[in-house]
C-alpha cells in the first residue's frame, strides 16, 4: 500500500499522476486520431498544457521541499562534519540537540540558518547557488571531510532573530538562566549576540572553522578547542 509521509511525497505522486495522464492523452490521440473537434481540443489542452504544467509545478515544489532537508545539506562532502555531528545522538552540541527535536529536526540546517524575512526563502536559496559555485571551484577536490579547503564561514553575522524565533526570551525556563536574565534587554535589542556565549565550537564542534578535525570529538561531551579569535 502506498504511504505518504510528507508534503514532498504527495507532490512527487502528483507529478507522476499528471505525467501518466499526459502520456495517456497523447498516446490516445496519436493512435486513435480522433476528429479535431472541440472535445478533442479540450483533451489535448490538458495533455499538452495543463498536465505538463502540473508536473513542472509539483516537481519544482517537491525539489524545493527536498532542499529543506538535512540530507540535502549533507550531499556535499564538506558538510559532513556538520551533518554527522547533527545526526550523532550522543553529541552534546547545539546542532545535535536541535536536530533531535521532533518538530523540525529533519530540517534543522534550514530552520536555523534560513533568513526569517518576507523574502527569506528566496534569499536563502539564492545564497545556495553561491554555495554550489564555491563547492565546484574551491572544495570539489578536497578530502572526505573538506580537508584542504578554506574554513567555511557564514556570509553575514548570525542574527539573534534566528534563535528568538523559537526561543522567545519570554519563557520562564529561559529566564531562569542567570546569564539570560542579566542580558535580557541587550539580547532583545541585538546588542548582545546569542553566539557570543553559544560559540561556534559549541554548535558545530567537528567543523574545521571551530577547531575540529571533521570527525567525532575524542571523548563524549568534550568540545573542540576554541580559536583565539573566538574567545
Amino acid at each position: 500500500m502506498l504511504e505518504l509521509h510528507s508534503t514532498e511525497d504527495v507532490l512527487r505522486l502528483s507529478a507522476l499522476v499528471a505525467s501518466f495522464i499526459a502520456i495517456v492523452i497523447l498516446v490516445y490521440y496519436l493512435v486513435v486520431r480522433p476528429p479535431l473537434g472541440r472535445a478533442t481540443k479540450v483533451v489535448l489542452l490538458f495533455g499538452l498544457g495543463v498536465m505538463p504544467l502540473a508536473v513542472s509545478l509539483a516537481g519544482n515544489i517537491s525539489g524545493f521541499e527536498y532542499t529543506l532537508k538535512t540530507d540535502f545539506c549533507g550531499s556535499c562532502h564538506v558538510m559532513r562534519p556538520y551533518v554527522e555531528d547533527a545526526a550523532d545522538r550522543t553529541s552534546t552540541s547545539l546542532a545535535s540537540i536541535h536536530s533531535r527535536n521532533s518538530t523540525f529536526g529533519h530540517e534543522s540546517c534550514y530552520t536555523c540558518h534560513a533568513d526569517y524575512q518576507i523574502f527569506g526563502a528566496m534569499t536563502t536559496k539564492a545564497n545556495g547557488l553561491k554555495h554550489l559555485y564555491y563547492y565546484v571551484t574551491e572544495y570539489s577536490n578536497t578530502g572526505p571531510y573538506g580537508e584542504g579547503g578554506k574554513p567555511i564561514h557564514m556570509y553575514k553575522p548570525f542574527k539573534n532573530t534566528m534563535c528568538t524565533r523559537c526561543h522567545s526570551t519570554e519563557a520562564p525556563r529561559w529566564s531562569l538562566v542567570e546569564e539570560h536574565a542579566g542580558m535580557l534587554e541587550d539580547i532583545r535589542k541585538g546588542d548582545a549576540k546569542c553566539i557570543d556565549c553559544h560559540t561556534g565550537d559549541k554548535i558545530h564542534p567537528r567543523a574545521f572553522a571551530h577547531g575540529g578535525s571533521g570527525k567525532a570529538v575524542a571523548a563524549a561531551g568534550s568540545a573542540a578547542p576554541v580559536h583565539a579569535a573566538e574567545k
